[in-house]
């Protein structure tokens, strides 16, 4: 079943990215690939290949088949019509292409390329991971927020556009301020009238209910559903089901500044250069231009400037291609044909958004492509050489550029001909030619071994070997190379009929001598031998220093024009890159997600719908670039340094403090939205727990977060702001207090038929409250905690607030797990009834949550010190003591808030030291018996439990007799020093082990977690506490409160 589940998760994600609708075939498709996502999309968009013709069986879900991305279909699924191509085989049997009639150039030539790019591809896209994006995952964990890691955002069906710019938009704090804090006056919410104003406001209420979600929510992601809403009903089309990232921009851009204009009419009427939106994403252009002899200029405004992508290579490339068309000389100004223009930057927007144009419209197919090229983009950009205050500076540079890349195409055609030798098609470098010449006078001819075998010679040579210059003269004739054959062979094969193969064959074997003769001169005279050498050296040398002039020339030419603008006055304007929006699929249809730059962690993150993972800037070139496969920028955000998100708070502390901060600024309207949420959640993850509990035994819950890393850096300070707990601690609570919740509804009877439901749960709360105050106030004994019995208890010993309190007892009543017969249920509506008309403006419901996460680590310290102490007396010491230092270590963080918070230190310490001891004695004992086995067994024990041990008690507050104890296991040690029983092997372990037992300052101790225990009831703890105390108090003289 959870194949399934997981089968069409896949298939969805296919659907949305492909635009494909059969589940038959993109079933097909995932099974060719093995059940890798990115290979079967790889499939379906890139390799030509004709369509398959399927079973309709293969529409059922099955385990992949194969193991490799090449392989071909299952055999359920009919096999393709066989291509023209037999290297395509594999191809043509995988799936067809949504494009390949109609392929751009650049997808054609990615899929020509060599096969060994496209291996490395393959290889990279396989370390892809495939997060949970469109699906939620039933594990209810898998909800939870982590500390205040950025949430994700739900797809509810072809929605990642939305995800993709409102992530990128959310990530700019100037931006989450503005939207965050918009209200309007009443006044002007009376007098708006229109359908599109009361739109624009509900769309703003409605994000920021969604931000405020995504600063202070437990989730892990949230759900734009109600915003979506609103837009849908503007992008709904039948024909386009996915919008574009583009189109919504801009759509949302003027929404935006349509509604903060509400609220600068109210002050400052019609002006729009005060309106926030307009500062912080407009800017605007002036054009210069010439058209048909006449000058013009106009300042035109912009909020996402747009860049073709085709014919070039990076950014600036594109940016200086739309900043200048045609020429723009003054010789221009006269002639009516010519045109030109430049475009100047007046103003730039502190969030300066590229719309990166990769889509084109193919009119011979009547639709529109994808553009596949290479695209860079720089981290950060410097905008000074587009900005009309430096026109004078950079169409100076403009010229010097021209001129530059004028001479570097001369010196290239200068280089060429040196390079690139001849008069025919084949041509060849100069300075080898000269030295080949010089190679071939200076050979000497071969003398014959005898006439006949020269004639024989001769006469193969004259059938396996053509007429160079015949080779030469023609254009094919130039062969690659790829067997072990040597030249002659090759030659005499791709030139000689079958009649002259076989015939040579019959022929004795050529010594190999001869074969490997090369051509020589008949006759030279040494005159003529050195006249034709030293003019020939001559002209070489001189070529190769005229080669060498050139290419330091074109170096220093390329140079030039690579530092043009590195001018220190053309860098004081410097924009960071802060997010890039990427697309994957075809022309209509697709997948989005984003790439943004978080500055606190100073790290790129990867939001991919609901997940939100780490990324780096070398994953953001491979998945945004373009070129490699069907994905790409499509979007690019730079932002000033006047909206940079390190600002000035949040240095000063870590991101979780940071976020608390910003929601506790939030109205309280908003807080109430986000605690109203976060409760909701907590309620769902009960209902959800009460369902799984009928489907598994119920299990202990793992321990808290507190209980892990138990190093000796941990300290009170380490508590994530909005994390919450495992799952509702207050409904845990509940059920392990409801024998008694159902004693006290029992006792109503009188009430409940009297008096009815309402009256019955007013006695049973009463009654019950009064009975767990009174038993708050007994007297501890060594063998009672009455703590243990009831969470009110511990609250009340401890001063709860009394709206803690009532709300804890109520919950008690609401309890589902109390259903027993007619009067249970009915107490229980009641109760739940009345705990939702319990606000968190009525109860802060973080104190509420703190509260029961304290009373939920308290029976964790006692379960470990009650497990720890039968261990110990069972001998157990090594299970001991690892339960015993976990109780020390979560207890001290439960007393640092007051003495009634947890139990006894000193019983804990006493028996935590006791347990040291004895292991020490152990492993000494192994140790010094000299065998391997019990040695490595002493060392192990010492490594594992007893050094990691010591240091965590050895810190400014030891008391003397842990310092004492220490001494004595440390002087153990060392009194086997230089003993002349051990040999010096065991001395030389025994140096090793010295210096980590004596000093472990350096060290980070991490010691394991000790296995999880059994749910015990509120009676069973009580009884093994009291049993436990029973037979140790005899045995200690510790008092226990």
């Amino acid at each position: 079943m959870r194949f399934r589940e997981d089968c069409q998760v896949l298939l969805n994600q296919m659907k949305e990215i492909t635009g494909i609708q059969d589940s038959a075939f993109l079933l097909a498709a995932l099974k060719a690939a093995d059940g890798d996502l990115m290979e079967a999309v790889t499939f379906l968009t890139e390799d030509p290949a004709p369509e398959p013709v399927l079973n309709p069986a293969a529409a059922e879900p099955s385990a992949w088949e194969g193991g490799t991305v090449g392989k071909q279909l299952p055999q359920d699924v009919g096999a393709a019509p066989a291509p023209h191509n037999q290297d395509n085989l594999r191809t043509a049997n995988a799936v067809r292409p949504l494009e390949s009639p109609k392929a751009p150039a650049a997808e054609r030539d990615a899929a020509e390329r060599p096969q060994d790019a496209h291996s490395a591809e393959n290889k990279n896209r396989s370390k892809r991971k495939r997060c949970e994006v469109w699906g939620e995952n039933p594990k209810q964990n898998d909800w939870r927020r982590a500390g205040d890691w950025p949430v994700g955002m739900k797809n509810i069906g072809n929605t990642c556009w939305f995800s993709a710019v409102i992530q990128s938009l959310f990530q700019l704090p100037e931006f989450r301020r503005l939207v965050l804090g918009y209200s309007l006056p009443q006044n002007v919410l009376e007098s708006c009238r229109s359908h599109t104003e009361k739109r624009n406001i509900a769309f703003m209420q409605e994000l920021q209910c969604l931000f405020a979600l995504m600063l202070g929510t437990w989730r892990k992601f949230v759900d734009p559903s109600a915003a979506l809403e609103l837009l849908r009903d503007v992008f709904r089309s039948a024909e386009q089901p996915q919008q574009d990232v583009s189109e919504f921009t801009h759509k949302l851009l003027d929404w935006l500044e349509d509604a903060f204009q509400l609220t600068v009419n109210a002050t400052s009427l019609g002006d729009k250069s005060e309106n926030p939106m307009v500062q912080l994403f407009y800017g605007t252009f002036l054009t210069e231009g010439v058209h048909e002899g006449n000058t013009f200029s106009k300042i035109e405004t912009f909020g996402q400037y747009p860049l073709q992508v085709n014919g070039y290579r990076n950014l600036n490339e594109c940016l200086e291609g739309a900043m200048v068309e045609g020429e723009m000389d003054e010789a221009t100004a006269s002639q009516s044909v010519k045109y030109g223009q430049e475009r100047w930057f007046t103003k730039l927007p502190p969030v300066l958004t590229f719309e990166l144009s990769r889509f084109e419209f193919n009119q011979s197919l009547g639709q529109p492509e994808k553009i596949h090229t290479k695209l860079e983009f720089p981290q950060t950009i410097y905008m000074d050489r587009y900005l009309y205050c430096n026109k004078d500076l950079i169409q100076m540079k403009r010229e010097e550029m021209k001129r530059l890349k004028e001479k570097m195409v001369t010196l290239q055609q200068k280089l060429e001909r040196y390079m690139e030798y001849g008069s025919g098609p084949a041509r060849f470098p100069l300075p080898d030619m000269l030295q080949y010449v010089l190679e071939f006078i200076a050979t000497k001819p071969a003398v014959a071994a005898s006439s006949a075998q020269g004639s024989h010679t001769a006469a193969l040579r004259s059938r396996a070997k053509p007429d160079v210059l015949g080779v030469l003269s023609q254009p094919n004739s130039i062969q690659e190379r790829t067997d072990t054959r040597t030249e002659d062979e090759a030659f005499f094969v791709a030139n000689s009929s079958p009649q002259q193969s076989s015939s040579v064959e019959l022929q004795p074997p050529v010594p190999p001598a001869e074969l490997s003769e090369g051509p020589a001169p008949h006759v030279v005279s040494r005159e003529e031998l050195n006249l034709v050498q030293t003019c020939l050296q001559r002209w070489r040398n001189e070529i190769e220093q005229d080669v060498q002039d050139l290419k330091e020339s074109i170096a220093r030419v390329n140079l030039s024009i690579q530092q043009m603008y590195c001018d220190p006055l053309l860098q004081q304007v410097p924009y960071r890159l802060h997010a890039v929006l990427v697309h994957e699929g075809q022309a209509n249809a697709g997948h989005y997600w984003a790439f943004i730059y978080d500055q606190p962690r100073k790290r790129w993150l990867k939001y991919n719908d609901i997940s939100v993972t780490e990324s780096s800037w070398e994953e953001l070139e491979r998945e945004s670039f373009g070129g490699l496969r069907n994905a790409s920028a499509y979007c690019l955000m730079y932002i000033s340094d006047q909206v940079s998100p390190a600002g000035a708070d949040e240095d000063e502390g870590p991101e979780a403090r940071q976020l608390q901060k910003e929601v506790e600024a939030l109205s309280p309207e908003l807080r109430h939205y986000i605690q109203e949420d976060n409760w909701r959640l907590e309620q769902e993850a009960e209902e959800w727990d009460e369902e799984q509990s009928c489907k598994i035994p119920q299990m202990e819950p793992s321990p808290s977060s507190e209980l892990q890393d138990l190093s000796s850096e941990s300290g009170p300070e380490q508590s994530p702001v909005c994390e919450p707990s495992v799952h509702s601690l207050s409904s845990e609570h509940a059920r392990i207090a409801k024998e008694q919740t159902a004693k006290a509804i029992a006792n109503t009877a009188d009430a409940y038929e009297k008096n009815g439901v309402e009256a019955a749960l007013c006695e049973a709360f009463h009654e019950e409250y009064s009975r767990l105050y009174l038993l708050s106030k007994e007297t501890p004994t060594p063998q009672n905690d009455a703590r243990l019995q009831h969470v009110l208890i511990y609250f009340l010993q401890n001063n709860a607030p009394q709206q803690v309190v009532e709300r804890t007892l109520l919950e008690q009543f609401a309890d589902k797990n109390l259903s027993y017969d007619e009067r249970s249920i009915s107490i229980m509506k009641v109760a739940r009834a009345k705990l939702s008309e319990i606000g968190p403006d009525d109860v802060d419901m973080e104190e509420y949550k703190r509260w029961h996460e304290d009373y939920s680590l308290f029976r964790k310290v006692s379960i470990y010190l009650l497990t720890g102490l039968e261990l110990y007396q069972n001998r157990k010491y090594q299970e001991s003591l690892t339960y015993l230092v976990y109780a020390y270590q979560s207890n001290t963080k439960l007393l640092l808030k007051g003495t009634n918070r947890g139990v006894s230190e000193s019983l804990i310490a006493l028996y935590r030291r006791k347990c040291l001891l004895k292991l020490n004695e152990v492993a000494a004992s192994l140790f010094v018996s000299c065998e391997e086995a019990h040695v490595s067994e002493g060392v192990s024990i010492l490594n594992e439990l007893i050094i990691p041990c010591m240091h965590l008690m050895n810190n400014f507050e030891i008391s003397k007799e842990d310092l004492d104890a220490i001494e004595v296991m440390r002087n153990r040690w060392c009194s086997y020093l230089g003993r002349e029983d051990m040999d010096a092997k065991l001395q030389r372990k025994l140096g090793e082990l010295l210096p980590r037992l004596l000093d472990g300052s350096t060290e980070v101790i991490v010691l394991k977690e000790p296995p999880k225990i059994r749910p015990n009831s509120p009676y069973d703890l009580c009884s093994r506490f009291a049993a436990v105390m029973e037979s140790i108090h005899g045995a200690s003289a510790v008092a226990v409160k």
